[in-house]
């Protein structure tokens, strides 16, 4: 038998062939310090840096992985150790978990709960910054639309839509300060003569049309969740502090939590376009709850878009490589959703998943073949990060001072003595 002729090539067709060996770093290694690139030396990530460096076109990020393999450790690192560079961070905190965290950064978590005193008025807009009214007016209204579809579980009619811009506008004007659920609601009920005329109807018409959107947002302000999102602001939030973290565990169980985290997001958002608010980390924990309804996956987007305006930075946590299908998979406009939001998530963690999902993420996180044959045997601790067209395997390392910091597991472990 013959024996092949050796074949020469040149380290640029190399990289080709071996692209995880041959990778030279990221970002000159500028940035918080994340772990070991496996198959290179230490590995950094600054969503600014990068975007300077023209890495990426986005600053945003998305970290998936099941439960147990690491990607919650990882993202309070990632805040942690990107304070001392002067970033600043905000999290959404569905399950209680980054109370620690907000201790060592020396602030309280700020708890919402129904019934309780905490306040925030999702409708407000850009505090702190100039908004033009129909600016306000429509980011408003897209909020407004995307929770009450999201409760109706569709689309809204033309003529709720309608509606409901007729009634924020009546609320906004029946105020000197910003609107609440509650005046959106009572307007939508009641309709003004004015409002009916502007749509070439009468009073009672327009509340039939409107009625079952008035119900489902009534529900925020005088139902089982009241107490939360249905008036004015109640809280003072230190702009200048390292980190705010708005804890929502007290409604993780309900059946509106994806409702009650888009208006937490909401707010949020006011806050970040602050002038002067610096560049902050979003992270939105538990984001399948917001995925699970296309109107507000939709308006999510739409957030992540306004990021590189302000100098935001999101990272959006999730377990699974379908949860960016959780409203139906197989339905196109959910599928174009989630890979708009892609479109705009160029920074992509994904640790170990069950093979049922790889085919999921090829389609969606366009993985290449070893990388999906890689991605079910990846062990705890250790993902795959994909920077723009860029791949690493990381090995995430956690620092004795940090163990405390990022443990999830001490309810899990806690052992109890009879007294």
């Amino acid at each position: 038998m013959n024996t092949p002729a050796a074949h020469r090539a040149t380290t640029a067709h190399l990289q080709a062939a071996y692209p995880f060996q041959s990778e030279g770093g990221l970002a000159d290694g500028r940035g918080a310090y994340v772990g070991r690139d496996l198959l290179g030396g230490s590995f950094a990530w600054d969503p600014w840096v990068l975007y300077e460096a023209r890495e990426v076109t986005s600053p945003n990020a998305i970290v998936i992985g099941q439960i147990g393999r690491g990607k919650s450790s990882l993202v309070k690192t990632l805040v942690w150790r990107s304070l001392p560079f002067g970033r600043k961070a905000v999290i959404l905190d569905p399950k209680g978990e980054y109370g620690r965290l907000a201790e060592a950064c020396g602030v309280e978590p700020l708890r919402l709960a129904p019934g309780g005193t905490a306040r925030l008025n999702p409708l407000d807009v850009g505090a702190g910054v100039e908004v033009s009214p129909r600016v306000a007016t429509q980011r408003r209204l897209e909020l407004l639309g995307s929770l009450a579809g999201a409760a109706l579980g569709r689309q809204l009619k033309p003529e709720e839509t309608a509606a409901l811009e007729r009634a924020l506008v009546d609320a906004s004007e029946a105020t000197s300060a910003t609107p609440t659920l509650p005046d959106v609601v009572r307007a939508l009920l009641h309709p003004s003569a004015d409002a009916a005329a502007a749509l070439a109807t009468d009073k009672e018409n327009l509340a039939r049309a409107a009625r079952e959107v008035a119900l489902e947002l009534r529900r925020l302000c005088e139902g089982d969740l009241q107490g939360m999102f249905d008036g004015p602001t109640t809280v003072r939030v230190d702009p200048d502090a390292p980190l705010l973290v708005i804890d929502l565990s007290a409604v993780y169980r309900s059946d509106a939590l994806g409702i009650l985290m888009t208006c937490a997001a909401a707010w949020i958002t006011g806050l970040l376009t602050r002038q002067g608010a610096g560049k902050r980390l979003l992270v939105v924990d538990e984001a399948w709850a917001i995925l699970q309804s296309v109107e507000i996956a939709r308006w999510l987007q739409s957030s992540f878009k306004l990021s590189r305006a302000f100098g935001v930075a999101n990272i959006a946590v999730l377990h699974r490589v379908s949860d960016l299908l959780a409203a139906g998979a197989g339905d196109s406009q959910q599928v174009r959703l989630a890979e708009g939001l892609l479109s705009d998530t160029e920074v992509r963690v994904i640790y170990a998943q069950a093979p049922g999902e790889v085919q999921s993420a090829r389609a969606l996180l366009g993985l290449t073949d070893p990388e999906c044959e890689l991605l079910p045997q990846l062990r705890p601790g250790v993902a795959l990060w994909k920077v723009g067209q860029r791949s690493f395997l990381v090995e995430h390392r956690v620092g004795s001072a940090e163990a405390a910091i990022v443990d999830t597991d001490s309810r899990m472990t806690l052992r109890t003595t009879d007294a």
